[in-house]
């Protein structure tokens, strides 16, 4: 059986138990003698809480425990403000939890918490992001540890002198991660063990928080994450519940479980920044760049500092001799930002895509054509090699599936009915990373392999790729082998984040399952059929990367058609080509990147976290006033990809695909409104208020 042929019949391969019901997640895990936690909110934006009174409902039947932050227990300071919970009086944000109830079950623990009277002494609070706010600061570095600030040559001389000119300011909302299982924790502790069922995105980083929070030896915690349903960045560390339920497991003698409730996500775990961006391009008559000036705005809680990436793709995307990248920071009293799903190069690239759009209109020049002529030989400012770059591949593939040809390039040029009917492209790119991981092999004498890495499936279909990839490197067939992951007990391996867990866990078990092959064919033919297990470890392998530029990329086309009377928006088309490395598995992978388009299908038209000023939080804090995009909403959607292996990043060739198919998306939307109306919409998401008029 070929490579090709092995990954082309490799379904998912946690499917079956998904569909049936049997695959349990961190909810789910039954405990005799099971008790639940439910917190207590802040409702106000900043104050001091003065005092909770427990008695109003400690004498209530099935209560067993009321906590604040007059008499929690002391956890140990590990650096992680989320899991600080109940160790201050200070209240930073509306939402933030200032006390927790324990009860013998869910309804109790609920009802309690809702009646538990708490008394605050208010200040005054600032929660919306302002251009013009006076205490905007630039930071040294920002999300990831890129530099806050970047400037080559004479970017505003060279702008003032370009004989094209664009000058634009972008905005985004804020956007909130929504994964289908909420952030759930069971927790068991037995005999000075804690076992913890999390749903998180990588089961290490909660081991080694939770134990240091705690007081306790790393070797005396167990973080299981076999199924965990979605995180999209938000569960990328470990958040509240989770020390909670730890702490309440451990002070009862008895497990506990906590799970956040909906509203609760969107200020406890983590959301996508709002931010305000003003692109200035300056360019020659025949659309090459001369000067690329990108400036963020974007925010951060007062107590903890979290600056988004902005404006990092842009450092990497065209060529100019001139050009310069700034962030800066609002602190407001507002839930502490952090990551979701490609931060940074998400809302970024909205606004440089939307930037190129306009460009292309002010110098006649094809949306394609354009950005093909600023296609730069090496990284723009860093002036290193690429490991590979072929936008320009996706860009030309795309044109040819999504029929780019036959768009005429006036706004408004095409109608059926009351219809009007637009196209639009836009660039995608994301970094590739990679982080040490380690992972066991074991032949066992049946002629079976067990292939174990503590990785986390966040349904990506990480089981599946890292199945294909054993089989290959052990040159049998993937029914003859076991993947076990989720399992902190397992060998440690990086988090599900970054669009890295393919090639991170990938490199450890290509490797491992490398060695075990050659040690097995060691035994020559006749030996005896006996177990062996060998270990391997990526991290002499990481660190030997080289220096180089590494980036996947994609081209994004969109079809919109605007109804004329209503202004309301349907995207019916959308088509998105990858230069993404080598596909590991085709199945999964689609299922990503149309996963991928289709977020940044809702951010375009749906998503706004929509801030109540006068209360601080947000308005629209549930699914029903936080509108995602539905099936309804994608009426055609195609992924493809180009045959690229890299392999001058790993011995895989792969790259990462989680998150590039969100990244231009939302520009490639606006683009295509902009080419059914005329109308240039600036500010997400798109409204039919933005529209009205436009027919």
């Amino acid at each position: 059986m070929t490579t090709l042929e092995t990954r082309a019949l490799v379904h998912r391969v946690e499917g079956r138990q998904k569909v049936t019901g049997a695959a349990r997640y961190a909810a789910e895990y039954q405990a005799a003698d099971l008790a639940y936690a439910w917190p207590v909110v802040a409702d106000i934006a900043a104050g001091r809480v003065t005092d909770v009174d427990t008695s109003a409902v400690g004498a209530i039947p099935g209560v067993l425990q009321v906590w604040w932050c007059g008499n929690a227990p002391r956890l140990v300071d590990v650096g992680m403000p989320m899991l600080a919970v109940l160790q201050t009086d200070e209240v930073h944000f509306r939402g933030e939890i200032v006390a927790l109830v324990v009860a013998s079950t869910l309804e109790v623990a609920r009802e309690a918490a809702e009646r538990l009277p708490v008394s605050y002494v208010e200040r005054p609070h600032e929660v919306l992001l302002r251009a013009d706010d006076p205490a905007l600061r630039t930071p040294e570095t920002v999300n990831a540890g890129y530099p806050g600030t970047t400037e080559k040559g004479d970017p505003e001389s060279a702008f003032a002198t370009s004989p094209v000119r664009v000058d634009a300011t972008y905005r985004t909302p804020g956007e909130h991660n929504n994964p289908m299982e909420p952030h759930a924790t069971t927790a068991v502790f037995t005999d000075g063990e804690l076992t913890l069922y999390d749903s998180n995105q990588g089961g290490h980083p909660v081991r080694q928080a939770i134990a240091g929070a705690l007081g306790m030896p790393v070797g005396r915690v167990r973080v299981i994450s076999t199924h965990v349903g979605g995180g999209f960045g938000s569960k990328g560390l470990p958040r509240p519940q989770v020390i909670l339920a730890a702490l309440a497991a451990r002070e009862l003698g008895r497990p506990v479980r906590m799970v956040l409730a909906r509203q609760q996500l969107f200020s406890l775990v983590g959301y996508r920044s709002p931010t305000i961006q003003r692109v200035r391009l300056g360019a020659s008559t025949d659309g090459r760049l001369r000067s690329i000036n990108h400036d963020a705005i974007v925010q951060t809680a007062r107590h903890v500092e979290f600056v988004e990436q902005v404006t990092v793709a842009t450092r990497t995307m065209y060529a100019a001799k001139n050009r310069r990248t700034r962030h800066r920071v609002a602190a407001l009293d507002v839930p502490i930002p952090s990551w979701m799903r490609a931060p940074g190069e998400c809302p970024g690239m909205f606004a440089l895509e939307s930037a190129m759009d306009e460009l292309a209109v002010a110098t006649g020049v094809d949306p394609i054509e354009l950005r093909i002529r600023n296609e730069p030989r090496l990284d723009p400012e860093r002036e290193i090699e690429f490991s590979s770059r072929d936008l320009v591949g996706c860009l030309r593939r795309g044109a040819e599936l999504f029929g780019w040809a036959e768009r005429d390039p006036r706004p408004r040029s095409r109608r059926q009915g009351r219809w009007l009917i637009g196209s639009g492209v836009a660039a995608s790119t994301y970094p590739v990373y990679a982080s040490p991981a380690t992972a066991t092999a074991t032949a066992a004498p049946d002629g079976g392999f067990v292939v174990s890495i503590n990785a986390t499936d966040i349904g990506t279909g990480a089981r599946t790729a890292l199945l294909v990839l054993a089989a290959e490197a052990l040159g049998t067939d993937p029914e003859r082998v076991e993947i076990r992951i989720g399992d902190s007990d397992l060998p440690r391996a990086g988090g599900a984040g970054g669009s890295s867990g393919t090639t991170s866990w990938g490199w450890a078990v290509h490797k491992v399952c490398s060695h075990l092959r050659d040690e097995v064919a060691a035994r020559g033919p006749g030996a005896p059929a006996t177990e062996m297990t060998v270990t391997a470890d990526t991290s002499a392998d990481v660190k030997a990367l080289g220096s180089l530029s590494r980036h996947a990329y994609g081209a994004q086309f969109a079809q919109a058609w605007v109804d004329t009377d209503t202004g309301e928006v349907r995207v019916r088309r959308m088509v998105g080509v990858f230069a993404a490395g080598r596909i590991v598995n085709p199945r999964t992978a689609r299922s990503q990147l149309i996963g991928g388009m289709t977020m940044g299908l809702s951010m375009a038209l749906h998503e706004e976290g929509v801030v109540d000023a006068a209360y601080g939080g947000y308005a629209n804090h549930d699914l029903a006033g936080y509108h995602v995009a539905s099936c309804a909403d994608v009426v055609d959607i195609e992924a493809d990809w180009l045959d690229e292996r890299d392999s001058r990043i790993n011995p895989l060739g792969t790259k990462g695909i989680g998150e590039i198919g969100i990244v231009g998306t939302a520009a490639a939307v606006a683009n295509a409104v902009y080419s059914a109306t005329g109308v240039r919409v600036r500010e997400l998401p798109i409204t039919i208020e933005d529209l009205l008029g436009a027919g």
